[in-house]
C-alpha cells in the first residue's frame, strides 16, 4: 500500500503487489477454509467481492495516475524558473520529485568558477558539456574539454567539474537521487 502525492492532492492507492500478496490472505480470512478447499459460505463471498471490485478499480486508477500528457513531460527553458547559485544558476529540467528520483538539471557558471569543490556521494553522476570550456576532475587526474564532452563520474569517486575559460560554461547534471 502506498500514499502518492500528486497536483497537490492525497489519494490512497494499493500497488499490484500488495493486491497480489494480500487478497489470497483476505479470501482465506473470510470464506475460513483452506487454500485447497472452495469456501462453502455464500455470505464470505458476499463480503469479498466489494472488497475485490474496489482494489481492481482502484489498480485502475492507479494506471491512469501514472499516465502521461505530452504537456507533462515537456520543459521548456525560462529564466523565471532558475536557481541563482553563488557562481551563476542552475536549471531544473526533470527534478527529485518528478520521477523516482532521476534528474536532468542545467549548470552555468561564470568564467574561472566552480559550483562547488571536488567532493564524493554514493551516486554515479553524468556531466554533458554545452558551451564553455571545462575542466573535469576524477580521483586526481583533470582534463580540460570543450562542448559536447561527456564525464561519467562513478558512484563514490572524487569528482568535480570546474570552468576555466573565459566565457559562461553550461553543462548538464544526470543523477538518481536516492529515495528518502
Amino acid at each position: 500500500m502506498s500514499i502518492r502525492l500528486r497536483s497537490g492532492e492525497v489519494g490512497l492507492f494499493f500497488t499490484p503487489d500488495f493486491l497480489v500478496l494480500t487478497l489470497p490472505l483476505l479470501y482465506l480470512a473470510i470464506a475460513g477454509s483452506e487454500p485447497d478447499h472452495p469456501p462453502q459460505d455464500e455470505m464470505a463471498m458476499k463480503l469479498l467481492l466489494p472488497f475485490i471490485v474496489a482494489c481492481v478499480l482502484n489498480c485502475s486508477l492507479l494506471a491512469q495516475s501514472q499516465q502521461t500528457t505530452i504537456d507533462s513531460c515537456v520543459n521548456e527553458f525560462t529564466m523565471a524558473n532558475i536557481e541563482s547559485t553563488k557562481v551563476g544558476y542552475q536549471y531544473w529540467f526533470i527534478d527529485k520529485d518528478f520521477l523516482d528520483g532521476r534528474t536532468l538539471k542545467m549548470s552555468v557558471v561564470a568564467p574561472q568558477l566552480a559550483t562547488h569543490a571536488p567532493h564524493r556521494h554514493p551516486e554515479d553522476e553524468m556531466f554533458f558539456v554545452l558551451e564553455g570550456t571545462a575542466e573535469f576532475y576524477l580521483n586526481g587526474a583533470r582534463k580540460v574539454v570543450q562542448p559536447y564532452a561527456s564525464f561519467y563520474c562513478p558512484p563514490n569517486s572524487e569528482h568535480g567539474i570546474r570552468n576555466v575559460g573565459d566565457t559562461t560554461l553550461k553543462y548538464l547534471v544526470i543523477k538518481k537521487y536516492p529515495k528518502p
